[in-house]
């Protein structure tokens, strides 16, 4: 109790304020109004500052980014050393013969040459020709493998079976020639291997086969091969004469007419068409490849039209062939 009353009576009442007050500046007691016109006049005449006097010296310390105790000659010498094993380091290796020699060997990745990676290289003869095929269907040829490739046809391929029983049974086949590169992939059923995935369908052409074509192969062609050309085999058109594919010969000749401004004018020349003949030896579309004018190449055309040919042969089978005919116009 005696603690009690000494310590609540260390300070008088109201001392500890003042005390408090002189410690933080004491109480600010001035009027907002009076302060306003003070710091008014403090901003348009400010009072002089007084001089701030420093009383505090520097004070010398020792120097800890010097010198390492002695040991920075050494520390420089090794430096220079170590850089001077490294490139005579490089250089050694730069120089040997067998990592020179290793460096040659590496591959370039910049147009690598192919050719040695190629399944096979394009004959330089290249033959025309397609086929395709169908059962009227009213969806699309389905996705499938090709069968074997033979000079022969006796049976077309089917994705769906119309006859399941058969007096005969034989392995289907495409007239390709061999060395085609065929499109095809491992499915088991048949199909047009260029087709989209779906229900089984033959197409919509005509003739057996699988396509929209007609003539027992699969495709968009005439034939009994596979594309959008026509008389069997791949690549696409007709055959053109080479490369196993006799010229066909002309057995009927019609001769071509003058026209009347030709004559009057008394013009000459060739005219040039490009045909189609056919495994039936028919000309077919017939086109002018040079033309001469004033009516001739008209007349070249229908003459060529009625024109009658021994078709070209292909491993002892007639197919369609390209070729060229020359149609002279000669004044007497």
């Amino acid at each position: 109790m005696v603690e009690q009353q000494d310590k609540q009576q260390l300070y008088k009442p109201g001392e500890a304020e003042a005390r408090l007050a002189g410690v933080f500046g004491g109480y600010d007691e001035e009027p907002w109004f009076a302060s306003l016109v003070r710091q008014v006049k403090e901003r348009f005449n400010p009072p002089p500052q007084q001089e701030l006097v420093l009383t505090s010296k520097p004070i010398p310390v020792k120097d800890i980014w010097g010198a390492y105790g002695g040991n920075e000659n050494r520390a420089g010498v090794g430096s220079i050393l170590i850089h001077a094993a490294v490139v005579l380091l490089l250089i050694v290796i730069g120089t040997s013969p067998a990592v020179q020699k290793k460096a040659k060997d590496v591959t370039s990745l910049i147009a690598p040459d192919l050719a040695p990676y190629m399944a096979s290289k394009p004959s330089p003869k290249q033959m025309g020709g397609g086929g395709g095929g169908g059962d009227r269907s009213l969806t699309q040829a389905s996705k499938g493998k090709l069968p074997r490739f033979a000079d022969k046809q006796f049976t077309p391929p089917m994705a769906v079976v119309n006859n399941p029983a058969p007096k005969l049974v034989m392995e289907p086949t495409l007239i390709i020639q061999p060395d085609a590169a065929v499109p095809n992939v491992a499915m088991p059923n048949y199909g047009d291997p260029l087709a989209k995935l779906g229900a089984a369908s033959n197409g919509t052409g005509s003739g057996s086969g699988i396509g929209s074509g007609s003539g027992g192969g699969v495709g968009s062609g005439r034939g009994a091969g596979m594309g959008p050309g026509e008389g069997g085999g791949f690549g696409g058109g007709v055959y053109r004469i080479g490369g196993g594919v006799s010229a066909p010969s002309l057995i009927y000749k019609v001769e071509p007419e003058y026209s009347e401004e030709a004559r009057k004018a008394k013009h000459q020349g060739t005219v040039v068409l490009d045909v189609v003949v056919d495994d039936k030896g028919m000309p077919q579309n017939v086109r002018v490849i040079r033309a001469i004018g004033l009516g001739l190449d008209e007349k070249a055309i229908e003459a060529v039209s009625k024109w009658r040919f021994k078709p070209g042969l292909k491993d002892g089978r007639p197919v369609a062939v390209r070729a060229s005919i020359e149609v002279n116009f000669r004044l007497l």
